[in-house]
């Protein structure tokens, strides 16, 4: 894993023998989560992996606080996501969406040949999210079992709305949202608040998206710098550790309860 804060643990696939990891796949219920990052630039205060820092710990959170009750198992995240949108602003690895598409179908499916139920993409970057469902219907559609997919911080939505202190717009692309839970999980890879250089999410039609919490049905295409100078939106001022703990908290045991509601779906 690519953080420091939570450790090894017992749903780590890449940790286990190959005996262990398709003892686990045989068993009844069995869920894969295959968390999907990015690397890409989130502004001058937070380090290019922060989206797959995060999802990875989110999940394998999540994971662990059922890997007792439940047969699950967390891959290696997968690192570089859909991005082009920040490519100019420097720092970003992207693929493009035809070629990440065949990395998660091919990751998907040759983890399902280890006898796993179920599959579930855990997505931790915005520009994934269509590429994702796209996976999700791909996958599904040529093999038997159940696959899934869902963006972790669209979890819990109202819980991490009642923890917030900045307006709409505060917590998006590098603001109080990630930073927080930034500063919990890899507060060696934060910046100073000198360098917290953000702007509100401001998109000019009403029915686009204006935060992470507050997407709308209207898709977009703008490169980053449109947003922002720096490449950060929302409003990092209000990020701290304790509040980065909480919304942790939060997100992994919903991601418990998904977990758990999948593999009771597939027995």
């Amino acid at each position: 894993m690519l953080y420091e804060t939570i450790g090894t643990t017992t749903c780590e696939w890449a940790g286990k023998p190959y005996a262990e990891i398709q003892a686990i796949g045989d068993s009844d219920g069995s869920v894969l989560a295959i968390p999907v990052g990015s690397i890409e630039q989130h502004g001058h205060h937070l380090p290019v992996s922060t989206d797959t820092l995060l999802v990875d710990a989110v999940t394998h959170g999540g994971a662990d606080r059922i890997a007792d009750e439940i047969p699950i198992l967390v891959t290696p995240p997968v690192w570089s996501g859909y991005s082009p949108h920040h490519l100019s602003l420097g720092g970003t690895l992207s693929l493009d969406f035809e070629q990440l598409q065949a990395i998660l179908e091919d990751l998907a499916y040759t983890g399902i040949e280890n006898g796993f139920d179920a599959v579930i993409f855990v997505n931790g970057h915005g520009g994934n999210m269509p590429l994702i469902d796209t996976v999700v219907s791909t996958v599904g559609c040529r093999t038997d079992v159940e696959v899934l997919g869902g963006t972790y911080f669209q979890f819990a939505i109202d819980k991490i709305d009642d923890l917030r202190e900045s307006q709409t717009g505060g917590m998006a692309h590098g603001g109080e949202f990630e930073t927080s839970l930034m500063l919990y999980l890899r507060s060696d890879l934060v910046a100073d608040p000198s360098e917290y250089d953000a702007e509100l999410w401001d998109e000019p039609y009403e029915w686009g998206g204006s935060d992470l919490l507050e997407g709308g049905p209207l898709s977009v295409y703008r490169p980053f710098e449109a947003y922002s100078e720096s490449g950060a939106i929302g409003a990092p001022e209000y990020a701290n550790k304790e509040k980065g703990e909480q919304i942790y908290h939060v997100i992994t045991n919903e991601l418990a309860a998904l977990f758990t509601a999948i593999h009771e779906e597939n027995v």
